[in-house]
């Protein structure tokens, strides 16, 4: 025979390990953003989580708080959706003159393996042929194609490079380019890929006419130390103490078991 507590307890544990499972996302998460808080464009992440209960038709409903009584018996299970903050981030000034910053919205437009791909990232530099391109050596790209420095070395170059606020690249004073700036109304549209890149899943970011670049400059991760560090001690918190009521549940179901045992 199956006793009503029975059913009950399995709800409960259910409900902790799915919140401990939440709890360990979040940390995850995190300690990712925490890693990342001296990568050049870097947009934290956030996780969020919607709690379903089980019905008694098996189908998901979203359990809406407070609990009533009999829905704190049924067994839950949670949905986390991960999201990008896309504030920006504080600015650092480097000196050096491949490395630009944008003012405000929109994002630098790169040409990846995988297409078009739109990044805050601009630790930038000249390959040998004097192609502007990403560490990565992907071509940044301008409103005109590739932007490329003629003659000399790429080091020399680099020094007599200026890019104006508007974006416009210029050696020795004449103008080669003009950087593409692409904005999206819709930055939840857009996919992380690597860390500091995004790639387009929806429509495609459109042109910034009025863009702000700053030269000599990085932004850096949107990322707060303290914060994190926080964030961190909560979560730890909170995950420690869901595993020690799936602990005490475990050690109760089994003297469930063993009283059942002994009056059999």
């Amino acid at each position: 025979m199956t006793r009503a507590g029975d059913s009950i307890m399995s709800g409960d544990i259910y409900l902790a390990a799915s919140a401990a499972l939440a709890y360990e996302k979040r940390l995850e998460t995190t300690a990712n953003n925490l890693a990342n808080i001296n990568t050049a464009g870097f947009k934290r992440d956030q996780v969020a989580f919607q709690a379903y209960m089980l019905s008694a038709a098996g189908t998901p409903v979203p359990v809406q708080p407070p609990f009533t009584a009999a829905g704190a018996t049924e067994s839950f299970w949670v949905e986390y959706r991960s999201h990008t903050d896309f504030s920006p981030g504080p600015q650092r000034r480097t000196g050096n003159p491949l490395d630009l910053s944008l003012n405000g919205k929109g994002f630098f437009n790169v040409q990846s393996p995988e297409g078009t791909l739109y990044t805050r990232r601009g630790n930038f530099t000249l390959d040998p042929e004097g192609m502007l391109v990403t560490q990565e050596g992907w071509p940044v790209m301008g409103d005109g194609g590739e932007i490329r420095v003629e003659g000399g070395g790429a080091e020399r170059m680099a020094r007599e490079i200026t890019v104006g606020e508007d974006g416009t690249v210029h050696v020795n004073g004449s103008a080669v380019g003009r950087l593409l700036i692409s904005a999206s109304d819709d930055p939840g549209g857009l996919t992380k890929i690597g860390g500091c890149y995004f790639k387009a899943e929806g429509a495609e970011p459109v042109p910034l006419e009025d863009a702000s670049v700053a030269q000599g400059y990085l932004e850096m991760a949107n990322v707060e130390a303290v914060q994190m560090l926080t964030e961190m001690i909560e979560i730890m918190r909170g995950y420690e103490s869901y595993q020690r009521v799936i602990r005490t549940i475990d050690e109760l179901n089994a003297k469930s078991i063993a009283d059942v045992g002994r009056t059999s």
